[in-house]
């Protein structure tokens, strides 16, 4: 079998998309000759903004997986300012208060290129342990945290490995880039490591093809053939659990995290022209809350395993891209999710985003420019009279399994 060392920061006890990815590509590895092993972070000293513990269930037992020590700000920022660490986006902080902005000022300029950092002598010391006690073949980084990325760069060059680096988001072109408050010199550095890392990786994974045309602007030393496109995806087994009777009222839901970078005022009119609710699961910010009124339900985040127990009793399920720079790459994993559930989606955002393009693709629903409260209304009424239906079963092109298959390929040809 051939043996790949995966460096991820986030892993289960933590939550959260990135998780999934790498803990679904694992399960499915044996089933295509790839041994894995594990460096994660000692979830004791880790700074998490979710906990989900249900993920654990799909790591396979016989999986070597090695914990090591860190140095987290995070820790004592979360002391000094009482609050939770930090979402994606800062979605759990809305308007930063002194505290905050200093925080992000200090992360922006000082923990470079991020507040993770102090991870990463510890995971390049385990990671040379483990390559030369385990004979490893290859290398897969996967971020954020893009100081992860470092480690790969590390190994490159003081061992020549072949090596993978996993993008799951942009890096210095994130939407919230300019919330970190950097001054010139540290984004230069910032951009610096970047660039590094996109040349001297053997192979570049993203999630979409707008993240693989911007990546390919970075430097004149790209290839498209170097840049490969694997998506999240669903995994099929998650939906296996038995009989779950959908919700008595009409229920239309949304999953994860939503900020003021989410516009929603052609939604909130379509629910109160088609008389609907919407049920909220996840991060909110208190603008959100407050626009949506009598309009929605929030509830917090829960588990995995809950959510697909929500997809599965909803009617309909709404995706919202946020309107920000460089959003038509945007393909964040409640997409898929919503895929396998095989419900109606209905995606406000650029109607030639990546995410209007699969969902077009699947037949799966419909997409919608921000301001189309009327369209909007429409395919809400179409999926109450129950008229739409989902009508092919491309869909499987995204499960876990068919893209673990894909990142094998990529592994087998470095």
């Amino acid at each position: 079998m051939k043996k790949v060392l995966i460096i991820t920061y986030y892993w289960p006890p933590s939550g959260g998309a990135g998780v999934q990815r790498w803990v679904k590509f694992i399960k499915y590895f044996n089933k295509y000759n790839i041994k894995p092993y594990v460096i994660t972070v000692d979830s004791n000293s880790a700074s998490y903004p979710l906990v989900d513990n249900t993920l654990s269930n799909d790591i396979p037992n016989n999986t070597p997986i090695y914990l090591t020590k860190t140095f987290e700000p995070y820790n004592y920022y979360k002391k000094i300012n009482k609050k939770e660490i930090p979402y994606a986006g800062f979605a759990n902080e809305g308007n930063p208060n002194l505290i905050q902005k200093t925080a992000r000022f200090i992360r922006g300029n000082f923990f470079i290129p991020d507040a993770r950092k102090g991870w990463n002598k510890f995971a390049y010391a385990k990671a040379l342990e483990v390559i030369e006690k385990e004979n490893i073949d290859s290398v897969i980084t996967t971020s954020p945290p893009h100081s992860t990325q470092l480690i790969g760069l590390k190994l490159k060059k003081e061992l020549n490995i072949k090596w993978i680096a996993d993008l799951r988001d942009p890096w210095t072109d994130i939407y919230y880039y300019e919330s970190m408050l950097h001054t010139k010199w540290a984004k230069l550095k910032d951009e610096a490591y970047e660039k590094a890392v996109i040349e001297k990786a053997d192979q570049l994974i993203v999630v979409s093809d707008s993240i693989k045309q911007l990546l390919a602007t970075k430097s004149d030393k790209i290839t498209a053939s170097k840049i490969n496109i694997i998506p999240n995806g669903y995994d099929s087994d998650d939906f296996k659990i038995g009989d779950i009777k959908k919700n008595d009222l009409f229920t239309i839901s949304y999953t994860g995290t939503i900020t003021k970078d989410y516009p929603n005022e052609s939604l909130i009119k379509a629910l109160i022209e088609t008389n609907s609710k919407i049920n909220f699961t996840g991060q909110a910010d208190e603008l959100t809350k407050v626009n949506f009124d009598d309009a929605a339900n929030f509830n917090n985040h829960i588990s995995h395993k809950d959510i697909i127990k929500v997809l599965i009793k909803s009617d309909l399920l709404v995706l919202i891209i946020p309107k920000i720079e460089n959003n038509k790459g945007i393909l964040t994993g409640k997409l898929f999710e919503y895929l396998g559930a095989k419900k109606p989606i209905l995606c406000i955002g650029p109607k030639n985003g990546d995410a209007a393009k699969i969902i077009n693709e699947c037949k799966a629903g419909k997409s919608f420019d921000y301001s189309d409260s009327i369209g909007i209304s429409d395919f809400i009424r179409e999926v109450q009279e129950n008229t739409f239906k989902i009508t092919n079963n491309k869909s499987k092109s995204y499960s876990r399994d068919n893209l673990t298959k894909q990142i094998s390929e990529i592994i087998e040809k470095i």
